[in-house]
This record gives C-alpha cells, structure tokens and sequence, in this order.
C-alpha cells in the first residue's frame, strides 16, 4: 500500500525505488525499470494466503538477429513494454522436416518473480533455464498442453523462492551453421544464450534478483550448453552456478568436427569453393530455405543416431578458444552440479534397435553387437569386441529380452550422456579452485526421460536444484531435502540417486564404475583407426 511510498510513477505506487520495483494499488500490474525500459508484467495470485508471483513474458534481450551474424544489443524502448505473451520460438523445422515454424525474431526470455504478502522481493537468486532438443528444436516456453507450458517457472519460483528466467535461443542452420573459419565461426546460438545472460547479469535487480547469484541450468543439448557456458572465457564473472542435466560439453554430439563440409551441403544455391563466397551467400539466402535445407533421418540408419547429429558448437578460436576438455580451469570458481537420467539412451536406443520397444519382438546378439560396431567405429574390430564383452558378461547362455533390452538402453545412455559427465565432474573437480562439485543420477521410471521433472515433480529436485542455486550446497537453503547429498570428491565420488522414494541409501559412490574405467581408460588405449564421422547423411 502507498504508505510504504517512496516515489510516485503515473499511478504507479513504489514500494521499492533501490530495487526498481512498483506496483499499482488498482490493478495489480507490476512494472519495473531495467536499463532497456519500463515493462508492465501480470500479478498471479496465489492460494488464500496473499502471496503472488509476478511473471514477465517475452521481453526482448537482443536485437532482432541478422541472418547468420552474431546478436547484437537491443537498442531499447520508448514508454512501457507490455511483457504479458510468449513470443515465437527461434525458427526450426516443424517435426514433418516439411515446414517450419517460430521466427528469426525470436531473441526474447520470461521472468517468473515469487512475492510474498508484505513486500517486494529483493536479493532473490537466479536460476536461467536453457532449453534442450538436440540444437535443433525448443523454445523458452517449452511445448503447450491445454494452455500449460512445460517450463513454466512458477512452480520453481514459488517452491524455492527463486527467480526463474526461461530464454530463446537460434537452432538449427540459423543457430549452428559454421564455414569453420572466420567467415561464418558460428556458435550463434552459443551467443544468443550467453547475451541473455549477460542481459540478466545486468537488469536482474530491478526485478528483485541478486545479480551476484546467478545459476544457469538446462537439459540435454541446453544442458551442454550451460556446460560450454561454463568453459567460455567470455562469460567470466556472469553467472555463479550451473547445472546440467543429461548433457555436457564432452559428449561426442555437442560438437560439429567438420563444420565446412555441413556449410557445403547446405543445398540453397550456393558456391561452395569459397568460404568467403559461401557465407555471403548463406547469409543473403532465405532463412526458411536455410532451416529446411537440413534433414535429420531417423530411419534405415546406417550408423546410430548419436552419429548423425551434425549440427551444434564448434570450436571457433573465441567463444570457444579450445576443445572443451582444455577449458575447464574458466569453471574453477563455478559450482557444477550435473547427472543424468538412468534410462536417458532410450529415444536413441529405440531408433536404433526399435525392437527394445516392441514386447514381442525380440532383440539378438547379432543386433546388439551392430550397434556396439557402429558406436565404436573408431577404434574397429578391437573397440567393438571389447565393449561388446563387458557389457554382455553378465547374460550367461541364454539371457532373458529383459536383460538384452536392458542391456541396449544402459549401453546407449553411457555412451552418449553418463561416460561424458563422468569425464565433466573429473575435470571439473581437478580444476576447482572455489568452485564445488555434485554428481546424481535420475531414476524416477519413466519411458520419456526429456519430461523435465525439475519444473514439477518430484519435488525434491527442484528442492535440491533451488538450494543449490541459492547456497551452493544442495542441502541448505529454503527448501529441507529428504537425503543429506554429499559432494562429488576425489576421494569419495558420491553421488544421489534421486526420486521420490529417497531414504539414506540412495548416497552412492563411483557410479557405474566398471563401465567408467572401461571407457575413459581400456577403450581409450586401444589404436584408434578411424574418425567419428559426422554429417554424412544429413542431406
């Protein structure tokens, strides 16, 4: 009420001026005033008690991008921005790989605020979501079922008394398309995320948020995008924090090898001798066309899936300097916590071998070893046999579909998410100097481990998640937890099993240890013979 004034806008009553916060005694609205401008918000009520979230949608954090060229600053805005809708998603092929939707004007982010009864919030921490869907899909809002969007941040804002901040960011062509030199260095969609953070870092407080206390977090391709995040030097100082979940920068998909031979194939018209000429005339090229021009093929493989996602970061000399195992002494002073689900290879594995999913189908050995052939393509006939053996020692003659099937999925989620974070947390551990150190796994069952639980249930996660965003130490802070989780050390590698049944077992140590110290230390001494090679089939 206006007795707590400090200043008057309009009829805007001030409860806050250090913080820039204000709200109008008559409707309700809350504005607020961040460098760019004023932007007018909704007040949602919560339950009976007088506390009420405040949510910003769709305020712009760069300019409308340019085709293939870095973001640039947003130039700001006369009088009140209404942030009241979503915006379009980054534009991206429809799920056909017919048509498109969303729009290159797309570089927008959502704000969720939790109050309570008799004040505005102020030193809140930050927790910045980055979607996942394999470089190539996602928007900040997440899909819509009957008017509810899978990240909504109301559910974490209001549980951990967090900020939650949802952001766009480009995919596909637009977001990962690269000459592999200074002509077209792409990562654009790299630097889109890091200008959102950059934009929050900056205009944070006057929504309530400590810009001091800032953890980014994401899920799969976002998930190694918060990983690369961490690695950049370009993001010294922006963020405190950071969680990936089921993804790092490690993993053989989060970087593109051979980015020029991709540009090449870009089938728009194109000369391809010269990458001077190629990527003026990408640039120039109709941005639907671009999009469209990349094709994912998900049946008659013939390598596995892992093998064909072309599109995503590369190393470009700047925002990554290095490969990303030379990187991680930039995360020292970063807390990391990051794991994975325990059936995440399942979507893979079922384009794979699709009989894991068919009851009445059966899975051979013959299959099984395929697949192993074509992971480990790289170190040949020795690489498969070996991985092959360790991962079917425990079938004896005649193993149940069960256990084959289940041998197809673990098989799967190591290669492709756990070895690689188990890598993460060994190197994000040797180089922390400040920064702290945590390992899980998710074994809530589920047949789509994408659901991202952390924007709902269980609600431990988001306990753990928002503790850890506001302490550093997942078990202090505003939420209690059910389980004591200790940190990821190098002389006891914890780690927490987590789901809704947690007692004092579910801390454990050295995480499927056998088939860690295969691959990162048998696998990797045997005579590589070929190269991982990617972007073959996309076009």
């Amino acid at each position: 009420s206006c007795h707590l004034s400090l200043g008057l806008w309009g009829n805007c009553c001030c409860l806050s001026a250090p913080n820039g916060t204000c709200r109008t005694p008559d409707t309700g609205w809350v504005w607020c005033t961040p460098r760019e401008g004023f932007v007018e918000g909704e007040s949602k009520k919560l339950g009976l008690f007088g506390s009420y979230v405040d949510i910003f949608r769709g305020i712009p954090f760069a300019a409308p991008p340019k085709t293939l060229e870095d973001p640039q600053p947003h130039p700001g805005w006369d009088g009140t921005l209404k942030a009241k809708e979503f915006k379009k998603r980054c534009m991206q092929v429809k799920l056909t790989q017919t048509d498109v939707r969303g729009s290159e004007d797309c570089l927008y982010l959502n704000i969720w605020v939790p109050q309570g009864r008799k004040q505005v919030s102020t030193k809140l921490p930050v927790m910045v979501y980055i979607y996942g869907g394999a470089f190539l899909l996602g928007g900040s809002q997440g899909a819509n079922f009957l008017d509810n969007y899978l990240y909504d941040g109301e559910e974490i804002a209001v549980r951990g008394n967090v900020i939650v901040v949802t952001i766009n960011y480009r995919v596909g062509p637009l977001g990962f398309l690269s000459t592999g030199d200074e002509n077209l260095p792409g990562n654009y969609g790299l630097k889109d995320q890091h200008m959102a953070i950059a934009w929050v870092k900056r205009n944070i407080k006057a929504f309530g948020g400590d810009p001091d206390n800032i953890t980014i977090f994401g899920e799969s391709a976002g998930a190694a995008s918060v990983s690369l995040q961490t690695l950049s030097p370009k993001n010294k100082g922006l963020f405190k924090r950071a969680i990936s979940q089921s993804g790092v920068g490690l993993c053989s998909w989060a970087i593109q090898r051979d980015p020029l031979r991709l540009g090449q194939k870009e089938k728009v018209g194109c000369s391809t001798d010269n990458t001077t000429v190629l990527a003026n005339c990408l640039r120039i090229s109709d941005p639907k066309a671009l999009t469209l021009a990349y094709h994912m093929q998900l049946t008659h493989l013939p390598m596995p899936l892992v093998h064909t996602l072309a599109l995503a970061p590369v190393v470009d000399g700047d925002f990554l300097p290095d490969v990303p195992e030379k990187l991680f002494a930039n995360a020292a002073d970063i807390d990391y916590l990051a794991g994975v689900n325990n059936m995440d290879g399942h979507i893979f594995a079922g384009v794979d071998v699709p009989a894991i999913n068919r009851p009445l189908v059966k899975v051979t050995a013959d299959q099984v070893y395929n697949l192993v052939k074509g992971l480990t393509v790289d170190r040949g006939e020795a690489g498969a046999n070996a991985t092959y053996n360790i991962y079917t020692q425990s079938w004896g003659d005649k193993p149940e579909q069960e256990v084959v099937k289940k041998t197809v999925v673990d098989l799967v989620t190591d290669y492709i998410f756990l070895i690689p974070t188990q890598v993460a947390l060994d190197l994000h551990l040797q180089n922390a100097k400040s920064g702290k150190t945590y390992s899980y796994v998710f074994s809530e069952p589920s047949r789509m481990p994408i659901y991202p639980y952390v924007f709902g249930k269980p609600f431990n996660m988001i306990a753990y998640w928002t503790n850890f965003a506001r302490t550093g130490d997942p078990n202090n802070g505003h939420s209690d937890v059910p389980v004591s989780w200790p940190a990821y050390t190098n002389k006891s590698k914890y780690y927490l099993d987590i789901n809704h049944k947690m007692t004092k077992n579910s801390v454990k140590q050295d995480l499927r240890a056998p088939f860690v110290t295969f691959w990162n230390s048998v696998y990797l001494k045997l005579p590589q013979v070929a190269d991982i090679s990617q972007s073959e089939l996309m076009f």
